[in-house]
């Protein structure tokens, strides 16, 4: 069997799902359908919005399916119609067994974490908020619970002091391309050879830390309850996206529904002290406002908003 014989259904959704399909694509992959999120409303217009993958799908000619439930019948029936030997996930939903264990060679999830840590729908966020200093991102085989199946392969990055979580995404969804078609090409050649893809069941830990979906009322900053370090890396793991937000009083003005992008650590001043900068106190320390948007108005650097306000 080569690449071009084994037939791949792919699963995904937002952008992060799009590198490693065009890697398939363009690496002469034979991928046979696309499925992905169905179309949505979006914007004051309400017009209807496709997925990032749907957009790169039809661009490529690939046919797309898109449920409303994967359990509905009408689906899992044109699923199989396309008699995929290998079925890929990347940023998609929790499949059902019917779907999953439908193609002969199984299905593959690619996660941007350091499995067992971070199961759940953000993990690149949350390793970022919680301070991390590397991440990664793993393939493993699908089974009943979420994000617990058979390692294949995994590969580690670092998490630079000051980045954010826009930049440290666009780095794992670089390196997800090569691992999803590494791992590709380690099951045909297992195929091929007649054996067992290598797997590895995911380490016990003690402490794991979960990665939930993130909603608006997730992304408040409690400067009195968190120290100033805890409120850079919680910025910075919501940063550029979904961004965090705090209400505020600056030069004796309310601002509700600040976003903030991005602040360094600083130490607590008196406020005649710190003209032209916006200091917030935490529970210990401070921050510096570097970058923030206020409703209505552009993103743009502290210096630049102060100056407005005159």
């Amino acid at each position: 069997m080569t690449k071009s014989d084994l037939r791949i259904v792919y699963l995904g959704t937002p952008e992060f799902a799009v590198a490693s399909l065009k890697a398939l694509v363009e690496g002469g992959y034979n991928v046979v359908a696309v499925v992905t999120m169905p179309d949505k409303q979006a914007g004051r217009g309400h017009q209807m919005q496709f997925s990032d993958v749907k957009k790169y799908a039809l661009e490529v000619g690939l046919p797309v399916l898109q449920p409303e439930k994967l359990k509905d019948e009408a689906f899992v029936e044109e699923l199989r119609s396309y008699h995929a030997d290998l079925q890929i996930v990347v940023a998609f939903r929790m499949l059902p067994e019917v779907v999953w264990a439908m193609p002969r060679l199984g299905t593959f999830n690619l996660h941007a974490s350091l499995l067992p840590q971070y199961r759940g729908a953000a993990p690149i966020n949350w390793a970022v908020m919680n301070g991390d200093k590397e991440t990664g991102a793993t393939t493993f085989m699908l089974k009943h619970e979420i994000d617990t199946g058979n390692m294949i392969l995994q590969e580690r990055i670092p998490i630079g002091e000051d980045e954010n979580v826009g930049s440290v995404h666009d780095r794992l969804m670089a390196m997800g391309t090569g691992l999803v078609t590494r791992t590709v090409d380690l099951i045909i050649e297992c195929e091929n050879k007649g054996i067992e893809v290598p797997t590895t069941p995911q380490p016990e830990i003690n402490e794991l830390r979960p990665a939930p979906k993130i909603f608006k009322e997730d992304c408040e900053i409690k400067f009195s309850e968190k120290t100033a370090e805890e409120v850079h890396n919680f910025v910075r793991g919501l940063s550029p996206y979904p961004a965090a937000w705090a209400n505020l009083e600056i030069n004796g003005q309310a601002f509700e529904n600040v976003k903030i992008y991005s602040v360094e650590i600083t130490r607590p001043r008196d406020p005649e002290t710190t003209k032209g900068e916006i200091i917030v106190p935490c529970k210990e320390g401070a921050v510096r406002i570097l970058e923030l948007q206020v409703p209505g108005k552009k993103r743009m650097d502290a210096r630049s908003f102060l100056n407005g306000l005159h």
